[in-house]
C-alpha cells in the first residue's frame, strides 16, 4: 500500500470512527431478505432475515473509542501537494505534537465511550462482552428468532412478527435505543390507506436511516466499505473498513386480495401473484431511492 492510499486510510478511518461513536447505536442491513405481506386490510406478517451492522460494536467505533490509532507523520509538496517522506525534524515535531495531545485523545475517548453506552440501552460498547449483552437483549424482544454476533458488530438475525394493523409499525424497535434507524416504517392513515417507507434500505440517500446515514451519508459508509475492500495491505484502518458489510438484499411487500396500490416506486412496479400484487425492490450499494408504496383497501 502507497503511503498515499495509507493516508486516505487513516482519514476516512478517523472520521467514520468520530461519526459511529456519536452515532451510537447506528444500525444498517448487510446481505438480507425482508418481505411484508399485508394479509388482510387490518392485519401483517414481517420478516427479516440476514445481517445488520451495529456500528457501535465495529472495529471502526473500536478504534474512535479507545484513541488507540497509531502516530503517522505525513508531510506532503507544498506545490504540487503531493505525499512526501517527512524530514527527520518534521516527524520529530509531529509526534511531540502527537504526545502532547495524549491526555485530550483519552478523555474525548472516554466521553464517546459513555455516549455509545446511553445510545446502546445502557451496553458499553467496550466492553468484551457487549455483543452477548446485546444478542440477549434482542432475543428478549418478541420475534427475534435468531440472534449470533458473526463478528465486528455484523449479526445474523432472524426476525418475524405476525399482528394488526391497528397501529403504526416500525423495525427495527430496540429497548432503550433511539429509533434513529428504522429499516421499514408501516404509517396508517385515515380512509383506510397504508403508506409504507423502508429508509434504511437506501444506500445512498444522505437522510437514509438517520444517524450516521443522516451525519455522513450511506452512500459514504458504502464508500469507505469499498475503499478497504480495494486497498492493498492489512493495516488496522484497511481491516475495519473491510469489516463494513455492503448493503445487499431484497424487499418485498405483498397485498391480499381485496388491497389495492396505488403508489409505488418499483422498476417493475406491481406483479400478481397468486394471493395479491406483488411489489420487489432490488437493494444494493448503488441504490438512490427509499422503497416506497401508498395501499388501501378502499375500492
Amino acid at each position: 500500500m502507497s503511503k498515499f492510499s495509507m493516508m486516505r486510510l487513516r482519514a476516512a478511518a478517523v472520521l467514520a470512527a468520530g461519526a459511529l461513536a456519536l452515532s451510537g447505536c447506528f444500525m444498517s442491513p448487510g446481505k438480507f431478505t425482508a418481505e411484508l405481506a399485508l394479509t388482510g386490510p387490518d392485519s401483517f406478517t414481517f420478516s427479516y432475515d440476514g445481517e445488520i451492522f451495529f456500528a457501535g460494536l465495529s472495529k471502526l467505533a473500536q478504534m474512535g473509542a479507545t484513541g488507540s490509532a497509531a502516530f503517522t507523520a505525513n508531510c506532503y509538496d507544498e506545490e504540487t501537494y503531493e505525499s512526501r517522506d517527512c524530514t527527520a525534524e518534521e516527524e520529530a515535531e509531529q509526534r511531540d505534537a502527537w504526545n502532547a495531545a495524549e491526555a485530550e485523545r483519552a478523555a474525548q475517548a472516554k466521553k464517546q465511550a459513555e455516549q455509545m453506552a446511553v445510545m446502546m440501552g445502557g451496553i458499553d460498547p467496550s466492553d468484551p462482552k457487549a455483543a452477548d449483552e446485546l444478542v440477549k437483549l434482542l432475543q428478549r424482544h418478541r420475534g427475534w428468532e435468531r440472534v449470533v454476533h458473526k463478528g465486528g458488530g455484523v449479526f445474523d438475525v432472524s426476525y418475524r412478527v405476525t399482528g394488526t394493523m391497528g397501529h403504526d409499525f416500525t423495525f427495527p424497535m430496540i429497548e432503550g435505543f433511539p429509533s434513529v434507524n428504522p429499516f421499514v416504517q408501516v404509517y396508517l392513515r385515515k380512509g383506510g390507506q397504508i403508506r409504507i417507507n423502508a429508509p434504511g434500505f437506501s444506500a445512498q440517500n444522505d437522510d437514509a436511516g438517520g444517524g450516521l446515514g443522516a451525519m455522513m451519508g450511506m452512500g459514504s459508509l458504502a464508500g469507505l466499505a469499498a475503499m478497504g475492500a480495494s486497498e492493498a495491505g492489512n493495516s488496522a484502518e484497511a481491516e475495519a473498513l473491510k469489516s463494513i458489510p455492503a448493503i445487499d438484499g431484497t424487499f418485498t411487500v405483498r397485498s391480499s386480495p381485496g388491497l389495492r396500490i396505488l403508489a409505488n416506486n418499483t422498476d417493475e412496479g406491481p406483479i400478481a401473484g397468486t394471493a395479491g400484487e406483488v411489489l420487489t425492490w432490488q437493494i444494493n450499494a448503488r441504490s438512490k431511492q427509499i422503497p416506497t408504496a401508498l395501499i388501501t383497501a378502499g375500492r
